[in-house]
């Protein structure tokens, strides 16, 4: 499988204090990876670097054959990098639909086709962002990364703080998404439903990469191991 993302032995630092310390990973194309530890392990960190909305200090980003090093975040983004952040980050007094036309670019996601994905944001398309709840947001935040029709889709935290109504929502247009062949990491704590949709895991402890591998070998040692309380 050709490699669309390529992460190599990236450290980076808040500051003078080194946050990771050697991470390794890989997206393929049309593939989904799962990017897995507990809390304060390197996650984020490691989607900030790779978005270049902060530096990594050695090792290598590289995405559809170019190195990222000396890009700014909106010049990777155009490169097709479509981010949903930790948090949603919704533009709170844009409409549904000035959320999705602000970053839009051409290709096959419109405003039609995002709220045929999410019907739930047809009937609050004039609606202001932070009238919705937490579930809309998240399918509006979705929605606004894949109205960049990105190459590369990055879920932080895809269905934290939400109910199991939406959650299943969420996990059942990741899979459609995964159908579609777009390429997808994602970050998420629901181990089941992870392992469920994606082909490979790559788990961090400490900021670096300390497991690797298919979600059908993530045993349940490695998970007690890694992901435990």
């Amino acid at each position: 499988m050709t490699a669309l993302l390529e992460v190599a032995g990236i450290t980076a630092f808040y500051g003078t204090s080194q946050a990771l310390f050697g991470v390794d990973l890989a997206v393929g194309e049309g593939e989904v990876v799962a990017l897995m530890g507990r809390n304060g392990m390197g996650k984020t960190t490691t989607i900030r670097t790779i978005c270049r909305m902060m530096p990594h200090r050695e090792g290598r980003i590289a995405f559809a054959g170019r190195d990222l090093a000396r890009l700014p975040s909106h010049r990777a983004a155009w490169l097709g990098l479509g981010l949903v952040p930790e948090g949603r980050r919704c533009f709170p007094t844009l409409t549904v639909r000035e959320n999705l036309i602000a970053a839009a670019r051409p290709g096959h996601w419109s405003v039609d086709r995002v709220v045929g994905l999410f019907p739930q944001l047809a009937e609050r398309r004039n609606q202001k962002a932070n009238t919705l709840s937490g579930g809309e947001q998240q399918m509006l935040a979705i929605g606004r990364a894949l109205m960049t029709n990105p190459r590369l889709l990055i879920l932080d935290e895809a269905t934290e703080g939400l109910g199991p109504l939406i959650r299943r929502e969420i996990w059942s247009v990741i899979a459609a998404l995964k159908e579609a062949g777009l390429s997808i990491l994602v970050v998420d704590k629901s181990l089941k439903e992870l392992t469920a949709v994606a082909e490979r895991c790559v788990i961090l402890e400490k900021g670096t990469t300390c497991w690797s591998g298919a979600s059908a070998d993530l045993t349940p040692a490695l998970t007690d191991r890694y992901l435990g309380v």
